[in-house]
């Protein structure tokens, strides 16, 4: 369980494909405060260190993808030096800075525009058609694991358009400080918007 709230932006130092593809990131978190198992969100997928160690004051971790995970997520999103939004597993009394995400990619959206706002950027996101019914106006919704609030959602007989603002703090402390047109992004719906939906598809069996 995470909130969507990144604690550091870890780089992708090597990227081997086994049976499974293994991932070793670099990052500025203390490994030895970090146990083999762990779950670490990297832009929005849960994953499991499955090694880790340090070199200086910075560290390092692996984790597995399988090829499911590869299939669901931004194209290029895994390569090596890509850069990756961390957070780690939420603790019992820690602070709920956005809102409950699981890490569990729900689709993958696109880019349409990034625009100047004041200080901020709009941007504006095509999803999948499938994932309409659980994107609102005014909720919340994950992006490459950052927590946001929708502004607007446009429908279309097609994909579906939401805009949302990336503020500069939100900007200088995530890999949303390069935004442009035609960028993959991992979407994940709201938790409670899903089992909303969820009960309704049961209901009219």
């Amino acid at each position: 369980m995470f909130t969507g709230i990144i604690t550091d932006i870890g780089t992708i130092r090597k990227a081997e494909q086994r049976g499974d593809l293994r991932l070793e990131i670099a990052c500025s978190y203390a490994m030895d405060g970090v146990d083999l198992g762990a779950s670490i969100a990297c832009s929005g997928a849960c994953l499991t260190v499955v090694d880790k160690g340090a070199e200086g004051p910075d560290g390092w971790f692996a984790v597995d993808l399988s090829a499911e995970t590869v299939a669901r997520t931004a194209p290029g999103q895994w390569d090596e030096g890509a850069r990756l939004n961390l957070e780690r597993a939420l603790k019992v009394g820690d602070e709920l800075g956005g809102h409950i995400v699981t890490g569990h990619v729900d689709g993958i959206g696109e880019i349409v525009s990034a625009e100047a706002d004041g200080d901020s950027t709009v941007v504006t996101l095509r999803a999948p058609a499938e994932l309409a019914p659980y994107i609102a106006a005014k909720g919340s919704i994950a992006l490459d694991g950052v927590s946001l609030t929708v502004n607007s959602v446009t429908d279309t007989d097609g994909p579906t358009e939401f805009t949302v603002n990336i503020i500069p703090h939100t900007a200088a402390m995530t890999t949303f400080d390069k935004l442009a047109p035609g960028r993959k992004m991992n979407i994940e719906i709201d938790v409670l918007a899903r089992y909303l939906g969820r009960m309704k598809q049961v209901s009219t069996l």
